[in-house]
């Protein structure tokens, strides 16, 4: 899976992106003996300042028809997408973040996983996008949640998180997929007594005593 983030901030997504899993999923494995395992996802970014001419790499305007505040400008946007996946192989989903998009889930994390080898993800600031950013790539906007950020920067990590996922071998083992083994969300760990501020809080018993089934139980609140 190829992650393409076009943001004016490609080094703070780096640093999330270049960490824990989603840093060694990006790395080859060289397993035991010979094996060499590849890269399972490959999250690349570029930024709209490099593909301007004026000496200021100026990448917003004033929006047509007045109003507060600045719009990014289309043509810094669409040449850092052709740079992106212009002439790439394979199945291409373009996605502008924004607050008044479509809901992002876990139903479209899984889609997006199965169906498509290239993701864009756009980040927009200031007052939005030029709209026909939209237009001219198809895209499809997504929010992430009915509130409004700063920037698309979080909302692209928390696709390429969601995503990642879902991709075999990026979390090691398919069980470490929550959505696939029962669980109530509840978690204990070492030690079975913790004692805080001389109270006693216990793990409880059922998660002791080694039978798989009442734990599965337990766990689904069966």
């Amino acid at each position: 899976m190829n992650f393409h983030v076009i943001t004016i901030f490609p080094e703070i997504c780096q640093v999330y992106t270049d960490a824990s899993v989603l840093g060694r999923a990006q790395k080859t494995d060289k397993g035991k003996g010979a094996k060499v395992r590849g890269k399972k996802i490959l999250v690349s970014y570029y930024n709209p300042r490099d593909f301007t001419t004026d000496k200021h790499h100026k990448v917003d305007e004033r929006p047509y028809g007045g109003g507060p505040g600045m719009v990014m400008k289309a043509e810094p946007i669409l040449k850092a997408w052709e740079k992106a996946v212009g002439r790439k192989k394979g199945k291409v989903k373009t996605l502008i973040m924004s607050p008044r998009g479509k809901k992002f889930d876990q139903i479209l994390a899984k889609k997006l996983a199965k169906d498509f080898e290239h993701i864009v993800l756009i980040s927009g600031r200031y007052e939005g996008i030029d709209d026909r950013v939209k237009t001219i790539l198809k895209a499809e906007e997504v929010s992430v949640g009915d509130y409004v950020l700063t920037g698309g920067e979080l909302p692209a990590l928390t696709i390429i998180d969601a995503v990642a996922r879902e991709i075999p071998g990026v979390l090691g083992t398919y069980e470490s997929l929550e959505d696939q083994r029962p669980t109530s969300g509840v978690s204990y760990t070492r030690p079975d007594v913790l004692v805080w501020k001389s109270k006693k809080h216990s793990v409880p018993e059922v998660l002791l005593k080694g039978d798989q089934k009442k734990i599965d139980e337990y766990r689904t609140g069966g």
